[in-house]
């Protein structure tokens, strides 16, 4: 599943100028996922990369979100950039990153972020703030004078989109939208929707 190279061309060239117009987090994006049953779920996460084989984030794979998308995977993600009056949808399966791109990745953190994806228990329950102060006091302790390994629980998703929508505000919400999509022969297609 490669994106086309137009596709790929116009998502940068939007991610761009929101990064030069200086949107706030520009690189967040909603993440919609469902358990196995089907119950929904979102939150916004932050793109790390994107080429042609897809979306990338990284996380905590036993969070709520990463035990989703292991048991159910495929997602949908929403860039919305309000000030430039632009968004775009994706909807595809998601696969996790290999360990060489997360330990990557993990390597270019701040030192304080690499303890806490070893601190945080990430969607358990939590006494209060002070419970995560002592298990991120556990942690530099346990890393001190060392580099801080990458979580065995802790690496990056990929969303390989099937679908990718582009949507331009106009006035009188005369919209543009359009969609490349992708068929049950893995072909891709590009059309116009109505507002």
């Amino acid at each position: 599943m490669i994106l086309p190279d137009e596709a790929v061309r116009r998502f940068r060239e939007v991610f761009d100028l929101a990064r030069a117009d200086a949107v706030p987090e520009h690189n967040a994006m909603t993440l919609a996922t469902a358990r196995a049953d089907g119950r929904p779920s979102a939150r916004t996460v932050l793109l790390k990369a994107m080429d042609e084989q897809g979306f990338v984030f990284y996380t905590n794979k036993q969070s709520r979100k990463g035990e989703q998308m292991l048991a159910n995977a495929h997602a949908a993600l929403c860039f919305h950039w309000a000030p430039l009056g632009r968004q775009v949808l994706v909807e595809g399966s998601v696969e996790p990153v290999s360990d060489e791109e997360s330990d990557a990745y993990f390597a270019s953190r701040p030192r304080l972020s690499q303890i806490g994806a070893w601190a945080s228990r990430q969607s358990q329950p939590l006494d209060g703030p002070e419970q995560l102060e002592a298990q991120v006091k556990d942690v530099e302790v346990r890393f001190e004078g060392q580099k801080v390994p990458r979580p065995p629980h802790w690496g990056g998703f990929r969303v390989r989109p099937r679908m990718i929508e582009f949507w331009t505000s106009r006035e009188g919400r005369l919209h543009v939208r359009d969609r490349y999509e992708m068929d049950d022969s893995d072909r891709w297609s590009h059309f116009y929707l109505n507002p």
